[in-house]
């Protein structure tokens, strides 16, 4: 099976059957699928990328916020 690459946040909310794929990834962050989230966000193209980071900054709690943008990197 192919590695799904350069989707779009719509794509990804339907094929992750989720409302908000960010809080999807975050959420599986937290939860310590640090794997499943490397691949989650290398699957999503670079606007959604700027976007994701964008959101970190703005909705997710600080003590997790640095840890994100760190694996992100």
């Amino acid at each position: 099976m192919r590695a799904r690459r350069n989707k779009t946040v719509a794509q990804q909310c339907r094929h992750y059957e989720v409302e908000n794929i960010y809080e999807y990834i975050v959420s599986v962050y937290i939860n310590g699928n640090f794997a499943q989230f490397k691949e989650l966000y290398k699957e999503l193209c670079t606007d959604a990328r700027k976007q994701f980071i964008e959101y970190v900054f703005e909705q997710v709690n600080p003590e997790y916020r640095l840890e994100i943008i760190r694996a992100t990197i």
